[in-house]
């Protein structure tokens, strides 16, 4: 399918039902979220420890397949002043890769803070230093998702 830089165009190409999964790319790990079935409310799902490109994709195709996701919605970790760094372009590399796996259409969301803001959350709390180092990376893909959400009921509304 297509990746899509405009999220215009993106909500545009998703079917009219099934879930979204926002997904926060790390080095080492891959955070997951996914949305309800009416595109409204995000919730952490899991953290996927990377390994190989071809065994993550699989993990995110399973988890395609047993959610019946309508699309994908990455964060891209833009530098604080809007530009794009090698963390960028390995997003977009990621996403032309999982493109090349999947029908469902992929978009990206600005992700800056989203760590911070689930960060955060987890600290007000009172999330164990142990417990905060386990759920961040899904917690922070929640908050690039729910990010995605709040835009389309915006949209919605018209």
């Amino acid at each position: 399918m297509a990746i899509f830089t405009d999220t215009e165009a993106f909500i545009a190409a998703l079917p009219a039902s099934g879930a979204v999964a926002g997904l926060d790319l790390g080095e080492k790990t891959i955070g997951v979220a996914v949305s309800d079935l009416r595109r409204t409310v995000s919730t952490p799902l899991e953290t996927v420890r990377r390994k190989k490109f071809k065994l993550d994709a699989a993990r995110l195709l399973e988890i395609e397949a047993q959610r019946g996701l309508a699309g994908y919605i990455l964060g891209l970790p833009l530098n604080m002043d809007g530009s794009e760094g090698p963390r960028c372009q390995s997003t977009r590399a990621f996403a032309r890769n999982l493109s090349a796996l999947t029908e469902a259409p992929i978009g990206f969301w600005d992700e800056r803070l989203s760590t911070v803001a689930a960060e955060r959350a987890l600290l007000d709390f009172d999330t164990s230093r142990a417990k905060r180092s386990q759920v961040i990376d899904h917690v922070a893909a929640g908050f690039i998702l729910q990010g995605f959400l709040d835009r389309l009921a915006v949209l919605r509304r018209g």
